[in-house]
This record gives C-alpha cells, structure tokens and sequence, in this order.
C-alpha cells in the first residue's frame, strides 16, 4: 500500500486547511488595523485578538510585524502593477508627461487607503525589518516601471544619455513617498497630491533633460 506522503508530514488537509485560513484572518485583520493606528501603533497582539486567534498562531505563521505588512501590500500592489504594465504600453509625449501619468495612478489607487500607504512608507525606517520583508523601497515593481519609462526617454532623446537611472528612480520615488506626508499635514486630496508631484518631476526631469 502506498502511503500518504502528506498525512506523514502532518500536512492533512484540515489542518492546511485551517492554516490558510488563519493567515487570512491574521491579513484581513492587520490590514484594518494598519489602515486604522498605522504601522507603529499596531502590535502583533492587537493584530491577533481582532483576527481571533492566538499570539502564537501568529507567529507560526509569519515572522515579523512587518512581514505581516509586506504580505498585505504584495497582495494589494497586484492589480496596480497589472494596470501600470497595461498603461506603459499606451504612454505618449514627454519622458514629464509619462512619469507624470505613471505616479497619478499610484496617487489614485494609494489614496483609497491613504493610512494603510502610510503604513507600508512608516515601515521603510523600520531598522528592526528583516531582509525578507519587502516595505516601502525594495518593491522592485515600481522601481522597474519608472526605471523604463526614464529608459525610454534616453533613448528618444529626452534624457541625456549619462544619467544614472538607478540614482534617478530613487529620486521620483522619494519624492512621491515624501509628497503622501501632505495628505495628513495639509488634508490634501488626491488631485492636490497628483499636483504637487506633477510639479517635483517637472524640477527633476529639467535636470535629467539632454543637453
């Protein structure tokens, strides 16, 4: 008789079953929570008494605080990535005009849930964070996206050639976490957001133009 491989390793289909559910409820509950108290006013135990499970259960399940936050964002950063690569295909004018349609649409879709945003910035000074945990900054999807459209300026002749994309990228991308800080000091709504950023890639990208 064949053994079950699965039952051997304790991995019933139960119990997978209800792992997946607790890892759920444990990302459904800090979701809210980060949306509500922010990264630092959220702790692991408030995370598991709103999911309903032990503190334990929690840990078993992630490693850290800010894993918990990186699996939240990975999980709402999909369809805003599967939208930019829709939308790259479609840019038009110049490299300004491009980067400026690019960081709108993260302005749109960040600013339903401005706080939890907030939180996944917050969590980049974090200097506990371990390597695996992906906060703001080490989200390789944006930086790709605003890296090929500063490519592609290069290339029609926009953007001088010597620029350093990496360096520039990290530039655009300061400046739009830094721009979200204005949501809370100045109550700004999306579209002042969009604004002030729309002006910041202005100054940058006079200073990438070719010469």
């Amino acid at each position: 008789m064949k053994a079950d491989t699965g039952l051997l390793a304790g991995r019933s289909p139960e119990r997978s079953s209800r792992k997946a559910a607790t890892r759920q409820r444990v990302l459904d509950a800090a979701r809210e929570l980060f949306d509500t108290h922010g990264y630092q006013g959220t702790t692991i135990r408030e995370i598991a008494r709103h999911a309903g499970v032990s503190v334990g259960s929690v840990f078993t399940t992630f490693a850290s605080k800010g894993e918990i936050l990186s699996e939240v964002m990975s999980a709402r950063l999909g369809p805003l990535v599967g939208e930019l690569n829709q939308v790259m295909a479609h840019l038009r004018g110049s490299t300004a005009d491009r980067l400026r349609t690019l960081f709108a649409i993260h302005f749109e879709f960040e600013c339903r849930q401005t706080r939890l945003f907030l939180s996944h910035i917050a969590a980049a000074f974090d200097w506990t964070l371990p390597v695996t945990a992906r906060a703001f900054g080490r989200t390789p999807q944006l930086v790709q996206i605003v890296r090929a459209c500063l490519q592609q300026g290069v290339e029609a002749g926009d953007i001088r050639a010597d620029l350093d994309l990496d360096e520039a990228v990290q530039l655009l991308v300061a400046a739009y976490a830094w721009t979200y800080r204005l949501a809370l000091q100045e109550e700004m709504d999306v579209q002042a957001l969009i604004a002030v950023m729309d002006r910041q890639i202005g100054l940058a990208v006079d200073g990438f133009a070719a010469r």
